[in-house]
């Protein structure tokens, strides 16, 4: 009767081992940091699902010797088919992601260009999607390249060409359609074909309508695969940020609202389009761009039946110093006279400059945007200089005539600083234009973007 019962243990045992599936990843080279987070993607908020360590080793490569990094954990067996993510860095692109659906899978990534160079050691569903991604993209980019050349050179020879790549591609994207029917990839390789006209277009803005319009044109935003992975965000992502553009700030915001307004009308979803909205609401936030947020809020989100008025809270909040928004007041001493930011009346723009002399950075590029606006008089240039005393500032200002120098220091932390904390400035050099009334009216990121806007202007 013993024996019995240690036999039944030893098969449940056995059944049990056997009905998880194992996922492995291999870094090469290995992050710094020794954890690793899995997630099930749901829409565009992960669900946790567990988490595990890197596993540090050396191996031989060649003549050569090279540590790598390796994590391993278990999906049970009812694990839901569907996208999901490791996630291995706390900000930034760390994280993979990878279809599942009942197998087991192992990988290889780079940890600093995870989605570049992620190659499948195992997993039917990622394999064929990594080589049907390879062969499609690289025709499509012929394409691309042919339609591109026939704008500037139309010709038979350019227009045979583009109609053999068409035809090629089309066989492509059918032959993986058929060899993945019933998989789960099955879904993310219909709607990731793009939509080419069968001949090359002769106008260039014919093109570029013919692009914006057919966008979304094979992608079904009901397909439960699509939404629970990365995939409909990123279109949405791609469609919004990249594919309109222009030089002109006015224009391109016109764009944003366009290409939004068409994203909004792909989405019946309620849930998803809350979710949409709030993922165009951050990225716009983070982009300082309130006017377009402010947008969205007004046009879009406060008419949803069920939304998150504290996610709205936190988004006003944030943009309490971006594109659209008055500047935060604050007063400075300036040869013995009181100044206020908002009653400064030097200048039909100004130029803030949120430096330090303990930046490098700041060092080389605040003489040379000196250097740069000495000669415009219509820009009047406030540089505030966060330092945690007046000794260097005093000797580095006097290179700066011209300019309004002002000092803010703090006692503990010079970052605490009240009007650093207003402009939420954690880093240095940051730039902001003002227009007459000191509305900011742009945040360039570099010297070069400085340059570029007042040499627009």
């Amino acid at each position: 009767m013993m024996k019995k019962g240690i036999l039944i243990l030893f098969v449940l045992f056995a059944t049990i081992t056997h009905a998880q599936y194992t996922i492995k990843g291999t870094m090469t080279p290995p992050e710094k940091s020794d954890w690793v987070m899995v997630h099930k993607l749901q829409g565009i908020k992960p669900r946790y699902i567990l988490n595990t360590t890197i596993q540090f080793d050396t191996v031989s490569v060649g003549t050569s010797r090279q540590v790598i990094g390796q994590f391993a954990f278990q999906l049970p067996k009812n694990a839901p088919a569907g996208m999901y993510r490791a996630t291995y860095k706390n900000s930034g692109t760390g994280y993979v992601d990878f279809l599942f659906n009942k197998e087991n899978i192992e990988f290889i990534f780079n940890p600093k260009y995870p989605e570049e160079s992620i190659v499948f050691t195992r997993s039917r569903e990622n394999k064929i999607y990594g080589e049907y991604t390879e062969e499609y993209n690289k025709t499509q980019k012929e394409i691309d390249a042919n339609q591109m050349e026939y704008i500037k050179n139309p010709s038979k020879d350019l227009k045979k060409k583009y109609k053999k790549d068409y035809k090629y591609l089309e066989e492509i994207q059918e032959g993986y359609e058929q060899k993945t029917e019933g998989m789960l990839v099955n879904s993310f390789i219909k709607a990731s074909k793009r939509y080419n006209p069968s001949s090359p277009i002769e106008d260039y803005q014919e093109y570029l309508d013919f692009s914006v319009n057919n966008f979304f044109k094979n992608i079904d935003f009901d397909n439960k695969d699509l939404y629970n992975s990365s995939f409909l965000i990123d279109r949405i992502n791609d469609f919004v940020l990249y594919l309109n553009y222009s030089e002109d700030q006015v224009t391109q915001q016109g764009l944003y609202k366009k290409s939004i307004a068409k994203v909004m009308e792909e989405l019946d979803d309620k849930e998803f389009k809350k979710e949409a909205i709030e993922f165009l609401a951050t990225s716009f936030t983070e982009k300082r761009n309130s006017e377009i947020v402010d947008w969205l809020f007004s046009e879009y989100y406060d008419a949803l039946p069920k939304k998150d008025p504290e996610f709205k809270t936190k988004k006003m909040e944030e943009l309490s110093v971006s594109v659209g928004r008055n500047a935060p007041d604050f007063t400075w001493s300036e040869d013995g006279n009181e100044f206020s930011l908002s009653t400064l009346n030097d200048g039909n723009n100004y130029l803030m400059i949120f430096w330090s002399t303990g930046c490098p950075h700041c060092v080389k590029e605040i003489p040379e945007v000196h250097n740069f606006l000495k000669n415009n008089t219509n820009t009047s240039v406030v540089s505030f200089a966060i330092e945690n005393d007046d000794v260097k500032f005093n000797a580095f200002k006097e290179n700066l005539p011209g300019w309004h120098n002002v000092l803010g220091t703090h006692p503990e932390y010079k970052f605490d600083n009240e009007v650093v904390k207003k402009y939420k400035i954690d880093a240095t050099p940051t730039y902001f234009v003002l227009d007459k009334n000191k509305k900011i009216v742009a945040i360039p990121n570099t010297i070069e973007d400085v340059k570029k806007y007042f040499n627009n202007i």
